[in-house]
């Protein structure tokens, strides 16, 4: 009976351990409010971003949408997702497609 017990536990710590493990994305959202120069700012001195994948991606907000701006641990995306919410950008958390 404790082989049967540790095998579940077994499973259940691999199953929490690729949840965690498992790459999300922060993803900013087109709204009618922000400038999209005010867009760029926000993406070159947040993240680093240089000009031109700042523009890449604000275009990308600005056509499409939307646009997936990190990629990384859960916690960091929601780190990231509410300083943008900080900035006024519309943002969310979800898991990359796999």
């Amino acid at each position: 009976m404790a082989t049967a017990d540790l095998d579940l536990d077994e499973r259940v710590n691999t199953t929490a351990s690729s949840e965690r493990d498992r790459s999300w994305q922060t993803v900013v959202w087109n709204d009618p409010v922000n400038l999209m120069s005010y867009v760029v700012h926000v993406f070159r001195s947040y993240f680093g971003y240089s000009q031109t994948e700042a523009n890449r991606l604000m275009l990308a907000v600005h056509n499409d949408g939307l646009a997936v701006v990190a990629e990384g641990a859960r916690e960091v995306m929601e780190l990231h997702a509410h300083a943008m919410h900080d900035y006024g950008l519309w943002a969310t958390v979800r898991r990359s497609p796999q």
